[in-house]
């Protein structure tokens, strides 16, 4: 029972030191929390055989990778429009562009910015494929104040450029450049002062995944998973704490580690494609050091970009790209189940909320799954209009609406149900 409480007492310290979102708020990459699981309740249990009511549908955002961010009355996200890159803030009623703002160039290997928006309600902050950090006011889009990971801090990418949806936490804005002078910083987010800049001793390529808090040993952490491994840096001052998975057999020399990691109670879960696997790691401190135990390396739970859930016990995920999600347990590892039959090929974004999987798969298909059976049962599909290959924003569920980018266009459904 003690440590039911202390794990509790950490999650509620990690969600108030992050953004405070109401229930209707989406701020940021994978939710406020960054799991992936949306708190929305009373939704549609299956869907009509056409998909959930269209609200609306927005186009001409610009090609790009990019999911939404929801605060209040905004939506956000970015897209490349001709030679330009651009941060958008739409009419979250309507969908309509209320303003945009140029972040950098537009381009890079797969054409489009990747990053998902982040915002407070009163700042939005959008990261460009060529390292371009921009914050800017959600009222009106205009420009607060900008970085360059490359010219700011010597940032170094991988061969798909900036991919990461920046972490807001409480009065700061934190985010991985890479390479050996800021491998990862942590900003003012007012000003964008830097407030420190953590290393990895002979530097590290970033990533594509997105910083997450966790709490260990009564420090407060900020995990990513980098290049070359997994990364935690202490929230104070930006030392390096632990690193893990270094080895090629492991994280090391990927081809591109891509997936958030998920932190619970004393462990992270961390799982990455082309092969490579996932792993539950224990963190412990003894003394003034960290220990990282490795319970379970699995090559089945490999993850390209879709992203991993985890919902009770159970995680949920995508074997690689591959089109075949898995269902498996979080402790163990063991795989419960996997997709056999339904609609959709090609990678599977996953969002989780009200006892359902909504994935995305890249063709266009969406789908809703049960996420209590014990096996893969849809509930209801549809295809996006003029969905495409390689459409890999992931979904959102927020306020009772379905939030699905493709290229260029935005469409939001509603899956509340009704008496």
């Amino acid at each position: 029972m003690r440590r039911f409480l202390v794990a509790w007492g950490c999650l509620m310290v990690a969600l108030a030191t992050t953004v405070s979102a109401g229930e209707r708020d989406w701020p940021m990459f994978r939710g406020p929390d960054r799991t992936g699981v949306s708190r929305d309740t009373g939704l549609l249990r299956s869907w009509p055989e056409k998909g959930p009511p269209l609200v609306w549908k927005t186009d001409g955002l610009g090609i790009g990778f990019s999911s939404v961010s929801v605060w209040g009355d905004w939506v956000f996200t970015m897209g490349d429009v001709k030679n330009e890159c651009f941060l958008l803030g739409l009419d979250r009623q309507s969908g309509r562009k209320r303003w945009e703002l140029k972040v950098g160039k537009a381009g890079g290997n797969y054409q489009g910015p990747r990053c998902t928006p982040s915002t407070d309600g009163e700042w939005v902050f959008g990261l460009g494929q060529f390292g371009d950090l921009v914050c800017a006011t959600v009222k009106d889009g205009q420009e607060v104040w900008r970085k360059s990971f490359t010219k700011d801090f010597g940032g170094r990418s991988g061969g798909w450029n900036f991919t990461e949806s920046p972490l807001i936490d409480g009065d700061r804005l934190v985010v991985t450049p890479g390479g050996s002078k800021a491998t990862m910083v942590a900003l003012n987010k007012k000003t964008g002062a830097v407030i420190w800049q953590g290393t990895v001793p002979g530097g590290d390529t970033a990533g594509y995944a997105s910083v997450v808090i966790g709490h260990f040993g009564g420090v407060k952490q900020y995990i990513t998973l980098m290049a070359n491994g997994l990364v935690s840096f202490e929230a104070q001052t930006g030392k390096l704490l632990w690193r893990y998975g270094t080895d090629r057999d492991r994280f090391g020399g990927n081809t591109a580690n891509i997936p958030t990691p998920i932190v619970t109670e004393e462990f992270v879960f961390a799982a990455a494609g082309y092969g490579r696997g996932a792993a539950l790691l224990k963190i412990t401190k003894q003394g003034e050091e960290f220990h990282v135990e490795e319970v379970y390396w699995k090559r089945e739970l490999t993850n390209k970009h879709g992203g991993v859930i985890l919902v009770g016990d159970k995680l949920f995920g995508d074997r690689d790209d591959s089109g075949n999600p898995w269902c498996a347990d979080f402790k163990t590892g063991k795989v419960l189940w996997t997709r056999k039959g339904g609609e959709g090929r090609g990678s599977a974004a996953i969002t989780y909320a009200d006892g359902k999987l909504y994935i995305r798969y890249s063709d266009g298909w969406v789908v809703l799954v049960d996420a209590t059976a014990h096996q893969y049962t849809e509930l209801g599909a549809f295809r996006v209009p003029n969905g495409k290959t390689n459409t890999w924003a992931h979904p959102v569920v927020v306020g009772g609406k379905l939030y699905i980018r493709e290229l260029d266009v935005l469409y939001c459904h509603d899956v509340t149900a009704r008496e």
